[in-house]
């Protein structure tokens, strides 16, 4: 019987063949009339896709994942024979994905020049939009934005929140007056900052139990804990929580949308990461290294950078983002006074300034295991 790290062994030596050209011919043939997207919300929408399906008469299937690492898997399980493109945060294709053959370069003449349009921050190209070496580009970039924690500006002000970071949510007249918003990954990285440890470094014995006491404290502190952002602005609007731990841009866009604005992510001034302390994620969606590619693929990586498509992958159903087209005068054109304040632009710079670009958490599988622990213990 074949187990399934044998079966893992070979499906990763069928990804390198295939990044080395060395599978047969008839392995390799090209599909013309179907493309497969496995991504973050939005991508999936049919204001997105339904366009692009017109255009060229094509089956476009797209799927939704609920995390990078769950989605990477799906490729090392074998699936790299069924996405033709793969959308997830900045970290994953440079620093996993390329080196285990698991995605392929891009055409740097076609794809660079696209670049040249984008915001500052992402001219050159982006540096997680290019291998290790710098040599090949792995992906293109579009919507992003900054990630630390939301409050309520009736309550908790915006200046006051932005000062004192994530140590807000230590201070007595807080105990039970935030709600945690439990995307894991994210907290662990959140209690990282508000124990004053940089989350991307290996950490020593004392920088562990540090996490952990500070991870205790958090979900001690809690009103209450939900995956659900649409019920975290609620409780927020409803004057049930003044904050939230863990949110930003993605999350208060609904509700400042609606017209709360009084719900607003924050970003904070300072804080470990090299005297930072905001995480801004950003999307790097690449083409999948499928031994029978999708024609379609690169196609679709240029479709979404039209400007009448960049708008909609903005504001795509559900959450709003900024995307790193706005520097375009066409796309930055198609937003109005509402949408631009839904997405917090008249502070995006600054809060892009204050903070990192999230990255890979060595010691995530261990922080994880104490965090469940501290989870439960709730």
């Amino acid at each position: 019987m074949i187990t399934r790290r044998e079966m893992l062994k070979t499906a990763g030596a069928v990804a390198a063949l295939g990044a080395a050209g060395g599978l047969p011919r008839l392995a390799r043939a090209e599909r013309t009339n179907e493309l497969n997207i496995l991504c973050w919300e939005g991508y999936n929408t049919s204001d997105v896709l339904d366009p692009f399906r017109r255009e060229t008469g094509a089956k476009v299937n797209a799927e939704s994942g609920t995390s990078d690492p769950d989605m990477i898997n799906k490729l090392r399980a074998g699936e790299v024979n069924v996405w033709d493109l793969i959308n997830l945060n900045q970290p994953w294709a440079r620093d996993q994905m390329y080196p285990e053959g698991l995605i392929k370069p891009l055409d740097r003449a076609r794809f660079e020049p696209y670049f040249e349009k984008m915001m500052p921050e992402f001219q050159g190209p982006y540096p997680y939009a290019l291998d290790a070496t710098g040599k090949d580009l792995i992906g293109m970039v579009q919507r992003f934005g900054p990630f630390s924690f939301v409050v309520n500006t009736n309550k908790v002000s915006q200046d006051m929140a932005e000062d004192q970071g994530f140590k807000l949510f230590l201070d007595k007249s807080m105990q039970g007056r935030y709600g945690l918003l439990t995307y894991d990954n994210w907290n662990i990285m959140h209690m990282c900052v508000a124990a004053d440890i940089d989350p991307y470094k290996k950490h020593s014995d004392a920088e562990m139990k540090a996490f952990e006491a500070m991870a205790r404290k958090v979900f001690k502190g809690a009103k209450f804990l939900s995956d659900d952002l649409v019920a975290m602005n609620t409780a927020l609007i409803n004057g049930e929580i003044d904050a939230y731990f863990t949110g930003g841009t993605y999350t208060a866009s609904p509700a400042r949308y609606d017209g709360e604005t009084q719900v607003r992510g924050i970003t904070p001034r300072g804080g470990p990461m090299g005297g930072k302390g905001g995480i801004i994620w950003v999307e790097v969606t690449s083409l999948v290294n499928n031994p029978n590619p999708s024609t379609l693929a690169p196609a679709f990586l240029e479709y979404v950078q039209r400007p009448s498509t960049c708008k909609k992958v903005a504001f795509a159903e559900g959450t709003y983002n900024p995307i790193s087209q706005m520097a375009n005068p066409e796309v930055f054109a198609q937003f109005d006074k509402a949408e631009l304040d839904a997405i917090q632009w008249d502070t995006l710079e600054q809060e892009m300034a204050n903070s990192v670009d999230y990255a890979i958490n060595p010691d995530y599988d261990a922080m994880l295991a104490i965090y469940n622990t501290a989870k439960r213990e709730t």
